[in-house]
Formats: structure tokens, sequence, C-alpha cells
């Protein structure tokens, strides 16, 4: 049996089989001495497990195996049920127990007694070479409290269950249809400036330059498709600005007042018009660039942030797919999932039903 929770530092991409490919990344990076702020991860054995002492099991199996992702009204009756089932249901204790020691020990790093952590979501495969699921599951944001971050927890098992995750997963023809979901739990970036940036041009492939896409805040408006972020290519080699645009970025996301979760907010005409980066920052970034991709050996799509005081991090790096450069080391992964499936009776494939 897997352990529910593990410190992110500890693993390494043979963990991406139990915990998820986001968490398993970010042990690689942090073993890289890349700056990740710190976190633990919660396992795909947990989620099944709070599937099993939720009496959940056969409901989804039965609801995921039955649905025609071809009714868009069947698919959403059955997001609804099954999102209300896993928030509604009580975590097993022992497991609460676990989640909650875990944040005291991030407390105590912290010198807080409620720090705000990112609760995202690593779902088994969601950050593979062959298929992205990203944007599919669900990141909540300056979680406070242990209370709210079981509540979070729960949230992102949820997603697993949203109608563009289960039709999407059933179209891949894997019979992905009965998830595993890990979870990331990171100390929160209090980012001034955040975006993406991938380690080579994704519509091309072309890897002599670095795309970035860069915003005020919090990295919500610019992976949610709110703002028209500045663009950058840049040249690995010379450093030089290949293309660029600097555009009206006019909202951003902040930390709520209260302490706890995040607010939008309008952002100042002037502002919103400034470039968010200066050449300081970019070069940063491009020195960030390229050590994630020196560790993991291949392209990334990698969330950025830069905080108040100007210190640079990785929130998750994933190999790129858009572009169809593929990354060096296909994912593992198939134990925990075909566990989870099994656990929850859908019958897997054979290779000629794929």
């Amino acid at each position: 049996m897997h352990a529910a929770t593990a410190p992110l530092a500890e693993l390494r991409l043979r963990d991406e089989d139990v915990f998820g490919g986001k968490s398993a990344a970010l042990g690689e990076l942090l073993s890289g001495g890349i700056p990740v702020p710190g976190g633990f991860a919660i396992s795909a054995t947990a989620f099944l497990s709070f599937v099993d002492g939720a009496g959940l099991r056969k409901s989804i199996g039965r609801a995921l195996t039955d649905v025609d992702v071809d009714d868009l009204e069947a698919v959403q009756r059955v997001s609804a049920a099954l999102t209300t089932s896993v928030v509604g249901a009580k975590l097993p204790e022992p497991l609460r127990a676990e989640l909650i020691r875990r944040y005291a020990e991030l407390a105590a790093e912290a010198g807080e007694s409620e720090p705000p952590v990112a609760v995202r979501s690593s779902a088994l495969g969601e950050d593979g070479a062959e298929a992205t699921f990203a944007g599919q599951q669900e990141t909540y944001l300056w979680v406070r409290g242990q209370h709210e971050l079981c509540r979070a927890v729960q949230r992102c098992w949820a997603s697993l269950y949203g109608p563009p995750s289960i039709t999407y997963r059933a179209r891949l023809g894997d019979d992905a249809r009965a998830p595993a979901m890990g979870v990331a739990v990171q100390r929160m970036v209090d980012a001034e400036i955040a975006g993406v940036l991938f380690t080579c041009n994704p519509v091309s492939g072309d890897p002599s330059v670095v795309a970035i896409d860069a915003s005020w805040g919090l990295g919500l408006a610019v992976v949610g498709g709110e703002v028209t972020p500045d663009e950058y290519l840049v040249s690995k080699v010379t450093g030089e600005i290949v293309r660029g645009s600097v555009n009206a970025k006019l909202v951003e996301y902040r930390p709520d007042p209260s302490g706890a979760g995040t607010v939008r907010l309008e952002v100042q005409p002037e502002r919103a018009s400034a470039p968010c980066l200066d050449d300081g920052h970019r070069s940063d970034l491009m020195q960030l660039a390229r050590d994630v991709e020196r560790h993991f050996g291949s392209h990334q799509d990698v969330e950025w942030a830069i905080d108040g005081a100007g210190r640079t991090y990785v929130l998750q790096s994933r190999p790129v797919t858009a572009s169809g450069v593929r990354a060096a080391t296909p994912p593992t992964g198939g134990s925990a999932l075909a566990l989870v499936m099994s656990a929850l009776g859908v019958k897997q494939p054979t290779e000629d039903e794929r």
C-alpha cells in the first residue's frame, strides 16, 4: 500500500503513477535545485481510500461507464451528481489527520498558524506527453486553515467529473473514464507578476527560442484566458527579443483582503498598458527555462510567478504537447490507474478495443 501523502521534495518522476505527473514533476524540479514552493503531495491511493470509505465505488464506476458522452445534458447530469457526492462525502479520519499533520508541518516552516496554500490537481496522466488535461481539473489558491484545506482537496477530486473532463477522457479511447487523482499542496507565492513559458516555440516547435507570456498578479488571468498577456519570443542564444508585444492587461487576481481566497480586480489603464517584465525579469525567466529544460531533457510548458521581492518560482512544469514536440521519456503510468479502474469496476480495454 502506498503512503497517503509525501513531501514534494521526496518525489521523482518514478512516482508519477502514484502521485500524478504534476506532483512528481515538482519533486524532480526541487531535486535539481530549481525554485519551487515547498509542500506535500496526496496520492491517488488516498483518493481511492476516500472513494471506498464513502461508498462511492460502484456509483462512480457505473455512471462513468454508462454515460453517453455525445449527450451533453446527460454528461452534465452525471457530472453534477458525482460532484455533489464527492464534495459532500466525509473524509476518512486517518486521511484527514494526515492532511492536518502535513499542513501543520508547513505552518511550522512558514512561522504562521494558517499559511496560505495552493491546492492543485495532479491527476494520473494529466500532464503526459501524449495528451494533456491542463485546465480541466481545478486549482484552488490562497486556501487557509485545516478545514478549508480538506474541503479544497475534495473539490479537486470532484473536478475529475467536470463535463469537459468526462468527455475528453472518454474520447481518448483508453477508458480513462475512471480517472485517478493525486493532489499537490504548495505554499502560496504572493505573485506580483505571473505567467507561462515554453522552452520552445509552442506553435512551430522551434527549439532556439523561449516563449514567455506574462501579466500582473496571480496566474489565474493568464491560464484562464481572461487577459491578453505581454508576449515575447526570446532567443536562447543571444537573449535578444525576437518578437514581442505589450498588451493591455485589464484584470488581475490578488489575495482577498480577508486573507483567504482571491479577488478579481480591474487594472488601472496606465499600469494595464505598461510592460510587466523588465530586462532582469526576462533574464531570470530565460535562465529558469534553460534549467528546467536541461533537468527534464525535453521541452517544457512552465507556469511561473515572481513575488514582490523579485524572486522567481516554478509552480508547475509539464511536457510541451501543443507543437507535437515529444518528451524524451514518456510518463510511466499504469499501475495506480489500473488499480483505481479495477476497484471502480470498470473493465480495462484490450489493445484491439483501444
